[in-house]
């Protein structure tokens, strides 16, 4: 099962006691994932439709335990072409005035769907908040395997449900952004951390403490990673600095020889030579008085100048 799947069986599970959080929640549940269908008498029924069978059983005991509805049509196993399985879930006439009078839903007659109409009134608890993003991530929503990164995104048919969503998950601080896909609008979040507050605000406890663990892994991984690179390009620039002096040593001994030098550039030339993997502080102890790194680097500096100096007067005499 995938990281999303998994979250929305946690909140499958989840139950509300409060018959205000059960409305918000089935609110933004009806307006995410059903359909109005008018019969040819002119009735109209509810078909609640979603690739996922936990999404339609919770919606199912929400509206039992909400509205006392017991005969509502249960579809388990239905197919349509290119979606695979669907699970339906049909609400008839005689109970669709009393749910959408308490969601305060209304018909979409382009689409024939629901919309919600006040979305204002029926969050206006921080709780019923909590339970209409719930919904509205069970209706339409995914969060990518938080292994390979971090996106977690809610689909709309229209801008004016994914503002309404957008409104509430910005009141609690999560900087939740709308993107048109196509002929879709999408509310997503990208940062790990606020995606965490997103699966806490919902009641997802168990996939938080996962994606939680993820976060930590990785961030160890990142740190070691860091050091491991910060360490590799100090030695490698430690390497190369020697490759360098040891190539100016060797001109200056080819060219003018180490009698030139004084004791000390003399010293530590035949120290380079003799150690070319030690570093300043261990060629500095190795001199007779013992000399500190900027003493050594200041030595080798001028075995550079010197050899440089020699380039430059073979490129003249050339």
């Amino acid at each position: 099962m995938s990281f999303s799947g998994k979250v929305k069986e946690e909140l499958g599970r989840h139950e509300d006691h409060a018959r205000h959080c059960n409305i918000a929640e089935i609110a933004a549940l009806l307006s995410g994932c059903a359909d109005v269908l008018e019969d040819g008498e002119g009735r109209v029924s509810l078909i609640v439709h979603s690739e996922n069978e936990t999404v339609i059983r919770k919606c199912f005991t929400i509206l039992q335990k909400t509205f006392n509805i017991e005969e509502a049509f249960f579809s388990r196993d239905v197919y349509r072409e290119k979606r695979g399985r669907v699970y339906l879930l049909r609400i008839s006439s005689e109970h669709l005035a009393e749910i959408t009078k308490a969601a305060r839903l209304t018909p979409d007659e382009d689409r024939h769907t629901l919309i919600c109409a006040d979305t204002a009134l029926i969050t206006q608890r921080e709780c019923c908040k909590r339970a209409f993003v719930r919904g509205a991530f069970l209706a339409s929503g995914s969060i990518s395997d938080p292994n390979k990164g971090y996106h977690f995104e809610i689909v709309f048919p229209d801008g004016e449900k994914a503002e309404q969503l957008q409104k509430i998950i910005c009141s609690f601080h999560i900087d939740a952004r709308i993107v048109k896909r196509r002929n879709s609008y999408v509310v997503y979040v990208k940062e790990g951390a606020q995606i965490v507050d997103l699966l806490a605000l919902m009641g997802a406890g168990i996939a938080l403490m996962d994606l939680e663990n993820i976060r930590i892994l990785k961030e160890m991984r990142n740190t070691v990673n860091r050091k491991v690179n910060c360490e590799t390009a100090n030695i490698n620039k430690t390497v190369g600095a020697a490759v360098k002096q040891m190539e100016d040593i060797r001109l200056i001994e080819k060219t003018r020889g180490f009698d030139s030098l004084s004791d000390g550039l003399a010293e530590i030339a035949a120290l380079r030579l003799q150690y070319p993997e030690a570093t300043l502080k261990e060629l500095g102890m190795l001199l007779s008085p013992q000399v500190g790194k900027s003493g050594v680097n200041h030595r080798l500096r001028k075995l550079s100048e010197i050899a440089q100096e020699l380039r430059e007067n073979e490129e003249e005499q050339v």
